[in-house]
């Protein structure tokens, strides 16, 4: 049998008994200050609502969690730091944020052109060596990784159809900065980074053709769809990750059944958003067609030439830095062991 990770071994705190909680009833009590960038009314906010509950209840109240939404105590790329140094105690934002620190970071955030799944993901933390590697790199800033969650991948809006890879020639589009503008413009497209609040004025003037900005089923509710007219799903381009960091020295003055609830809580809320978001996602897809919007489903032969770009900007990223390398390496040899990529591909 498979040996399972540290936060395999957390299943065992689903089996505290009437009698342990009675013996811990009058132990210390403990709060963590957890920060999200996402807002209460979003699906990651509401399953980070759930996550609060869910502590609170299985350690019997000795664990809560002060939840901020929305970066209400700090801007979103300054989270980490904050936990870091004591203001918050934990981040639950982006580890793609953090690449100005290491390029690893990268591809514990978001592994662009990378899993077709969330579950791939996550199975490449617990199974693929992927937690010995985060806990080597988060410790080294004094955060520990506790695990996160992700809406499997996101979905692409654009005016002009692209069915193809040809059909990136020239598309311009709203892009996050980072790997993402780099491999896109590799391909052939001109990607214009800007925040999320100036995409819908940008696509109604033209400025861009289309945009990146989130899962289909988000880009839906938000009205994306009043100004775009095709839209790639399932998703092939990005799948980004929001962690669940905590302040090491924090993280381990917390007792071991209260670490393993933290463990047992954040894959519950992983599972529990990927699914979700999957329902919501094939919602989407079936109202928007109804409504005139095509949905495209690129082929296996285009993902497969998207991961093959993908994969050389990768190599750009890993030769910044020695973790950066191993974590690219680690990927590489889970996805092939999955059939994602196959031996010798280049």
């Amino acid at each position: 049998m498979r040996k399972i990770g540290t936060a395999g071994v957390a299943l065992a705190a689903l089996a505290v008994g009437t009698g342990a909680m009675a013996v811990t009833a009058a132990a210390q009590d403990f709060t963590l200050r957890i920060q999200t960038h996402q807002s209460r009314e979003s699906l990651p906010g509401e399953i980070f609502a759930q996550l609060i509950e869910d502590v609170e209840a299985m350690s019997g109240g000795r664990l809560k969690i002060e939840g901020f939404w929305s970066s209400s105590v700090v801007g979103s790329v300054e989270t980490f730091d904050a936990a870091a140094s004591g203001i918050l105690d934990c981040d639950m934002t982006g580890a793609a944020y953090q690449t100005g620190k290491d390029t690893a970071f990268q591809f514990l955030g978001d592994v662009m052109g990378g899993y077709d799944t969330a579950y791939q993901m996550y199975a490449w933390l617990d199974y693929g060596g992927g937690r010995e590697l985060a806990d080597e790199l988060y410790h080294k800033f004094g955060m520990h990784l506790v695990g996160f969650w992700m809406q499997g991948p996101e979905s692409l809006s654009s005016t002009t159809p692209i069915r193809t890879m040809a059909d990136l020639q020239g598309w311009k589009f709203r892009s996050p900065p980072g790997l993402e503008t780099d491999i896109f413009a590799a391909l052939g497209a001109s990607p214009v980074v800007m925040d999320f609040g100036e995409v819908y004025t940008a696509l109604e003037t033209g400025i861009v053709d289309g945009a990146d900005y989130t899962a289909l089923a988000t880009n839906y509710a938000n009205g994306m769809y009043d100004h775009t007219s095709y839209a790639t799903f399932p998703g092939f381009h990005s799948m980004p990750a929001d962690h669940l960091a905590c302040n090491l020295e924090v993280w381990n003055s917390l007792p071991a059944d209260l670490q393993a609830i933290m463990y047992v809580a954040m894959r519950k809320a992983a599972l529990d958003i990927a699914m979700e978001a999957e329902v919501r996602n094939a919602q989407a897809a079936v109202e928007l067609t109804a409504q005139g919007v095509e949905i495209i489903d690129w082929s296996a032969e285009d993902r497969a030439t998207f991961r093959k770009f993908a994969r050389e900007m990768w190599s750009v990223y890993a030769e910044q830095s020695e973790m950066a390398q191993r974590v690219v390496d680690s990927h590489i040899a889970f996805m092939t062991q999955l059939g994602l990529i196959t031996e010798g591909a280049e």
